[in-house]
């Protein structure tokens, strides 16, 4: 059996066990001689003895204040297997909700089987639920490239388009009268983040819980989870079955009035050739290549008449050739009723615009079929420089379902983004459901807005003029007799301080709701915009208003003044703070930023190289001459803005000028 004195934790690790950043045990292992010696890993990511780093600890005072979830978790991940490790949390969590229960899990060894009961143990003292959710979201960040979840605000913005599309059903047939009761079915649940956000949204009676997993310990975790979720809400009822849903479905028979999916993508193995004459097929025997055609009509053939679906799906699904029958057919029936181009970073992959496509069976009235499909393009509202972080939630949530609240009424304006698109447009040769296809995120502009347009640009080229006058009239010599102090000295001299910034003590930016921005240099390449929050940490560097923050790498060198709140600075970001009796902080970052400095500071071996911030230089002057060069920097940056902003009006108004002229909208005598 393995003990603690062969897991392996890294620096990191032991930074979180701790609750404090990496600096400071990096600092603890050079100041202390007792500090454990490494056992693994390299000398750039050592790893150490989790027995031993947990006694030096304990000696020397620095697990007061933290819980022992932290101490825990190493040990299930030294359990290797993803398998099982899964099913430890999964064993842990049952015994945490029923103590006196014997029964364990056969698929677990007796090493998982001891860590569970520990895991039991701690959670029953600091917190059932709490120590599951913890441990549950370590798994899932350890195990994040092998395993595709729902996000929980995608989650829950499904439940509520599928909630609000049922009682649109409902109430086209019922007058005003909701559903007494609700049946939410998920045929591949992975663990649970649907069913989850489905008991959490709907507040109504008599709530039933249907989902399928095949993998056995993403199902073992789902019952966990779902266990957690439910205990406090009464007349729910949940079933999870481990099977393939295609191949083996295990409710067959059943139907559900809504269901939520984010099924598994681009699966060529799906059971093609043994499924070829099943009855769910209604719409076409989905080719080999279309796996998500097959878990589309999976989800229609489980549905009451009425019921809905809302389904995460690549966007290829809604174009590729090879699926354009089914399509047709979906649209034909009534039963694609929408669908939604989501903002890349909504999930895995989050390099990819997903859709969802919302459906609903047949409906009740013979006749009711609509004539139409509702079109809603919401890629623009990303979070700029976002990347992995996800959208802007709340704008999303309030323009998708704003649009989709005109899925059953024809009354109001759509929302820009959003068409309402014949289904005779649609059923041609490729029938494409794409949304970009047929809405643009912004409307044609009016008259009076390019009139606008015109003058807002008329305005930044003036300004523009101005700058380029004032500028030009300045004397300007060669200037290579003036002495300079490179970054090293100054600091030497005591003219300013240097600090670095570094990856957070956990290893990766969290977007969390409290902290401070951190900025990095991804964002520097995107738009300057911090795209996540960290906990303040006492080791971080932190760039006050009035620092000259500087980005120490070829690719995006550039050195500014900070202005507004403070923000943490990530790897290869610097923060210059002066001592304003010696030094101008414009002065400064004007000097710093010239691209003659950045070239001689620089390796040069390609654009990733690091710029030696020490070895930059500042011209030596007077603190009154200071001034007079700072003023000069200071109009430079504001021409640079100019030129970036006047340039990103004119391309889009020139853009908008040719569409209008393509359409054929030049009037008479012109």
């Amino acid at each position: 059996m393995r003990t603690s004195h062969a897991v392996p934790v890294s620096l990191a690790e032991i930074a979180r066990i701790a609750g404090v950043g990496r600096a400071a045990v990096s600092n603890w292992r050079r100041r202390h001689d007792s500090f454990p010696s490494r056992i693994g890993g390299t000398d750039v990511s050592p790893q150490f003895s989790l027995a031993e780093v947990e006694h030096w600890l304990r000696e020397n005072g620095k697990l007061d204040a933290v819980g022992g979830r932290e101490l825990l978790w190493p040990r299930f991940e030294a359990l290797g297997s993803r398998d099982e490790s899964g099913l430890a949390v999964a064993e842990a969590a049952r015994r945490m909700r029923l103590p006196r229960s014997r029964v364990a899990s056969p698929a677990l060894s007796e090493e998982a089987r001891e860590l569970a009961g520990e895991a039991a143990r701690l959670g029953r003292s600091e917190g059932p639920r709490e120590t599951f959710e913890f441990l549950l979201q370590r798994w899932l960040d350890t195990h994040v490239r092998q395993l595709s979840t729902t996000p929980a605000p995608l989650a829950s913005l499904m439940t509520r388009i599928a909630l609000n599309a049922r009682l649109g059903a409902v109430r086209g047939n019922e007058g005003d009268k909701g559903p007494g009761g609700l049946t939410v079915f998920d045929p591949a649940c992975g663990t649970g983040h649907l069913a989850v956000a489905a008991v959490q949204e709907y507040d109504g009676p008599d709530l039933t819980l249907l989902g399928c997993e095949r993998d056995p310990a993403l199902a073992a975790l789902a019952v966990a989870r779902l266990g957690f979720a439910t205990e406090a809400r009464g007349g729910v009822h949940t079933e999870i079955a481990t099977a393939d849903a295609l191949r083996e479905d295990p409710f067959a028979g059943l139907q559900a009035d809504i269901a939520l999916c984010n099924p598994p993508f681009n699966e060529r193995d799906w059971g093609y050739e043994e499924l070829a004459t099943d009855q769910r097929w209604a719409h076409g025997l989905p080719p080999r290549t279309e796996p998500e055609l097959a878990w589309v009509q999976h989800v229609l053939a489980h549905l009451r008449p009425g019921g809905s679906a809302v389904v995460v799906l690549p966007p290829a699904v809604a174009s590729r050739k090879a699926g354009r029958r089914i399509r047709g057919s979906l649209l034909r029936t009534g039963m694609l009723r929408a669908v939604v181009a989501l903002p890349p970073g909504c999930a895995q992959p989050h390099s990819v615009s997903l859709q969802l496509w919302v459906l609903r069976a047949a409906p009740e009235a013979p006749g009711a079929n609509p004539q139409d499909a509702l079109l809603v393009d919401a890629t623009r509202l990303a979070k700029p420089g976002s990347r992995e972080q996800g959208p802007d939630w709340d704008a999303l949530s309030d323009f998708v379902q704003s649009a989709l609240s005109h899925l059953d009424s024809e009354e109001g304006a759509l929302p820009d983004g959003t068409v309402r698109i014949p289904l005779l447009d649609l059923l041609d040769d490729e029938v494409d459901v794409t949304p970009g296809r047929y809405t643009s995120m912004t409307s044609e502009p009016s008259g009076d807005e390019l009139a606008s347009s015109w003058g807002e640009l008329t305005t930044g080229l003036s300004r523009l003029m101005e700058l380029a006058e004032n500028l030009s009239k300045l004397g300007l010599t060669s200037g290579k007799s003036r002495t300079t102090a490179t970054v090293g000295d100054l600091v030497k001299a005591g003219a300013l301080t240097l600090r670095a910034g570094a990856q957070p003590s956990d290893g990766e930016a969290r977007p969390l709701d409290s902290g401070i921005p951190l900025l990095t240099v991804a964002d520097l390449l995107m738009d300057g915009t911090p795209s996540t929050r960290v906990a303040y940490e006492a080791s971080q560097t932190v760039a006050e208003e009035g620092d000259v923050v500087v980005a120490g790498v070829v690719r995006a060198f550039s050195a500014w003044v900070h202005e507004g709140p403070p923000v943490a600075l990530g790897p290869q970001l610097h923060a210059l703070r002066v001592d304003p009796a010696k030094l101008s902080a414009h002065f400064l970052a004007g000097c710093l930023r010239a691209p003659s400095n950045g070239r001689q500071a620089g390796t040069h071996a390609s654009s990733s190289s690091r710029v030696d911030i020490r070895r930059l230089h500042v011209l030596q002057l007077p603190l009154e001459e200071q001034g007079r060069y700072a003023l000069g920097f200071r109009r430079l940056t504001v021409l640079r803005a100019l030129l970036t902003s006047t340039d990103r009006l004119g391309r889009s108004l020139a853009d908008d000028m040719g569409d209008r002229l393509a359409a054929g909208g030049l009037t008479v005598g012109e």
